[in-house]
């Protein structure tokens, strides 16, 4: 037996944890720590500008030189979708709360009015500097390689000839022109459309009139000229409303877009009246009130101020922006076959827990779970080989007898819906807890869970109040030896098309107390169990904080007790102030403290007497890190936890989240190996600072790329 075979048998990778020591007695921080604590009254950055600092690091992607050309005018797009969704929500919910009376102080310290004041001034110069990164940066280079976007003027003869062939047959029949006059109201602008504001004159009676075009989404943003020579949709239908308003001359044309509050407010009293519900509030979003008004800075000022006074918006809710505008039809050039632009090409693997059963036939994701835990890291390792494959061996398999499943979000034609239909329709028992309020899917889920009733599927909207969020399917199967469960619980959806481009963990085992854990919670879910106490999870809104402020306590023991204490967490964003306050108490004892977050971090790093100890970075890339690491030192036992929830009251109060505890050092090694690489000095990141400024390193590590290289490297040697 090999050294390392030897070591791995001897620590029993695949058994449960032991614990060699309790820590008596167990910390608890007292009046006085709290009454310290609290003299920091500023001691939380505000959330809703810690975001905007997020998208700040995107635009600063597609600012970057040295990434492909593509990719960062994909950024650029990402960008563009981040900050809509942004308004969408958090501004809107902003507005909505100072409406309703109820703008209470944030832990910030600032007001809701405040906040928005900086948003705006934030996000505005933000816009700016996305429309220049775009016009200065973007567009010139990728004229360089010969893909050019053009606005009307700029297109030739023939290529003006081809637009208004296309405009006569295709885009000229879906165009819905609106006038405005005392027969016909303003009309309604629907969110995230592009539109365009006419000024026409009657020859006649020498009148101006107004009218709004709607731009159809359902054409390509930037229209195809040939010879990868692109022109905005908007410059061909405006350089022919001629033929919409014949008779009548053309006066003004001018590009603008409306955000509205798009986030769901739902009474859930009734659960059996949820579904309905959902479909009539779901029509409702289209009506919010606006939150943003985008215009390009060629407006004149008497259509602004139109359009200022008939939305109802405030001079501070005005973008005035270099056109063109709605620059998430980037995704449309950033997918040109030109790979030479692009990152290299990478195709995830099968896990070598899995490869090693591997033949000719498909994976036996069975036999290999019952040999070892199968850690998966996607987007490196495959989904398709691993958790989409257990479940489609699990609707195969004569000897499964039930498979129980959530479902947040899946993709239009998702393979997983499939196989779960499969299992209903040959016999098996199956659940499936799906979240039809996970944001902006709603309709989607809705579709599926239909779809999913009507093949015999056990469908279940999950507990009133509470949004299902956690990751988790448990397969049950008869065996020679008894009944056996599998389960795999993960940081990310059920989503074989995001599980390309998102970074997540998750763990596929036949551990008994995890399979026990699951098992109850299912009947949670589904039944009237109200079950609190697990064995191996922590889950929310019972658990999950308190689990994780005693395990932080618990390392400050170790501290003070002379023992190896450290603890790491990886999450999107970091903003409960119980947790936070855990970490600044572990700080000031002395206990390191490393947080990798994606995008909000209300934490302050580095200020003295609060959290010298404390040490933030941001890691953004080709992939989205999405994965939700708890590792702690533990005194010298390493102890790692993943899951679906993040640091924010949504997770932790009004979601049923679930974190499971490693089962063994085959599976807390390379989590804690991923977050060494990811806390390594050279590895680029953003470091935060206690102002609240984030700053990118010198590094000359990617993560990514050197997890790329690592799984590569694998392949070769299966």
């Amino acid at each position: 037996m090999s050294a390392e075979l030897h070591a791995e048998a001897v620590h029993n990778p695949d058994g449960p944890p032991h614990e060699s020591f309790e820590v008596e007695p167990p910390y608890e921080p007292d009046v006085a720590a709290v009454e310290a604590l609290e003299k920091f009254d500023d001691r939380f950055l505000d959330r809703e500008l810690s975001w905007l600092r997020f998208n700040e690091r995107v635009l600063e992607l597609a600012e970057d030189p040295d990434l492909p050309l593509l990719e960062r005018a994909r950024f650029l797009a990402i960008f563009a979708s981040n900050l809509d969704e942004f308004f969408m929500v958090r501004v809107a919910g902003l507005k909505r709360r100072i409406a309703a009376g109820l703008a209470v102080r944030a832990a910030s310290g600032l007001m809701p009015r405040e906040v928005l004041d900086r948003i705006w001034e934030t996000a505005g110069a933000l816009s700016a500097r996305h429309a220049r990164v775009f016009g200065e940066a973007i567009v010139p280079e990728l004229a360089e390689q010969n893909i050019e976007l053009l606005r009307w003027n700029d297109l030739t003869p023939d290529e003006q000839r081809t637009c208004k062939k296309l405009f006569k047959e295709r885009i000229f029949p879906v165009l819905t022109p609106l006038a405005v006059d005392p027969a016909h109201p303003f009309p309604y602008i629907s969110g995230l459309s592009l539109n365009l504001a006419v000024v026409l004159r009657n020859p006649k009676s020498g009148k101006d009139h107004f009218a709004r075009v709607k731009v159809p989404p359902i054409f390509s943003r930037f229209v195809p000229v040939g010879n990868q020579r692109f022109v905005p949709l908007e410059d061909v239908i405006a350089e022919h409303l001629k033929k919409l308003f014949p008779g009548m001359e053309i006066v003004e044309v001018h590009t603008f877009r409306v955000t509205r509050n798009e986030d769901l407010e739902v009474e859930e009293d009734d659960a059996e009246n949820l579904l309905a519900a959902l479909e009539k509030e779901l029509l409702r979003r289209r009506f919010g009130p606006p939150v943003r008004l985008e215009v390009e800075e060629s407006i004149s000022d008497a259509v602004l101020e139109l359009l200022v006074s008939e939305l109802g918006v405030s001079d501070a809710e005005v973008f005035r922006l270099p056109g063109p505008l709605d620059l998430r039809g980037l995704h449309g050039i950033a997918d040109l076959d030109r790979q030479e632009l692009k990152y290299d090409a990478f195709v995830p693997t099968t896990h070598h827990r899995l490869a090693d059963v591997e033949t000719a036939k498909p994976v036996d994701v069975f036999k290999a779970a019952r040999r070892h835990d199968v850690l998966l890291h996607h987007p490196y390792d495959s989904f398709a080989t691993s958790v989409q494959r257990f479940l489609e061996q699990a609707a195969a398999d004569r000897h499964v007898l039930a498979i129980k499943q959530t479902l947040y979000r899946t993709s239009g034609d998702s393979p997983i819906i499939d196989a779960l239909i499969d299992a209903a329709e040959a016999g098996k028992q199956v659940l499936v807890i799906v979240e039809i309020k996970a944001r902006f899917d709603e309709e989607a889920n809705i579709r599926w869970a239909r779809k999913l009733e009507q093949a015999g599927c056990h469908v279940v909207y999950g507990l009133v109040g509470l949004k299902t969020h956690c990751k988790l399917a448990m397969v049950v199967r008869e065996e020679p030896d008894g009944i056996r469960r599998y389960t795999h619980i993960g940081t990310g959806n059920y989503n074989p098309k995001t599980s390309r481009m998102y970074e997540d963990l998750g763990l596929i085992t036949t551990n008994e107390r995890i399979g026990e854990d699951v098992a109850h919670l299912f009947n949670n879910l589904s039944g009237w169990s109200r079950n609190a106490s697990y064995d191996q999870l922590l889950v929310a809104p019972d658990s999950v904080r308190t689990g994780l402020v005693e395990r932080i306590n618990r390392e400050i023991a170790h501290h003070r007790a002379g023992r190896p204490a450290r603890i790491r967490i990886k999450a999107n964003s970091v903003v409960d102030e119980a947790v936070i306050d855990a970490l600044y108490l572990a700080s000031q004892e002395g206990v390191p403290v490393e947080l990798l977050v994606r995008g909000i971090c209300a934490l302050r790093p580095g200020v003295p007497g609060l959290s010298e100890q404390v040490r933030v970075r941001s890691i953004l890339g080709r992939f989205l890190e999405h994965s939700r690491v708890f590792d702690f030192e533990n005194g010298g036992e390493p102890e790692a936890w993943i899951g679906s929830a993040d640091m924010m009251h949504r997770n932790l109060d009004r979601r049923v989240e679930v974190l499971v505890r490693m089962p063994g050092a085959s599976t807390v090694g390379p989590v804690r190996e991923l977050l060494d690489l990811a806390f390594a000095e050279d590895t680029r990141a953003w470091e935060l600072d206690a102002e609240g400024v984030w700053t990118r390193n010198a590094g000359t590590v990617d993560l990514q790329t050197a997890l790329i290289e690592q799984q590569r490297r694998r392949r070769a040697q299966v």
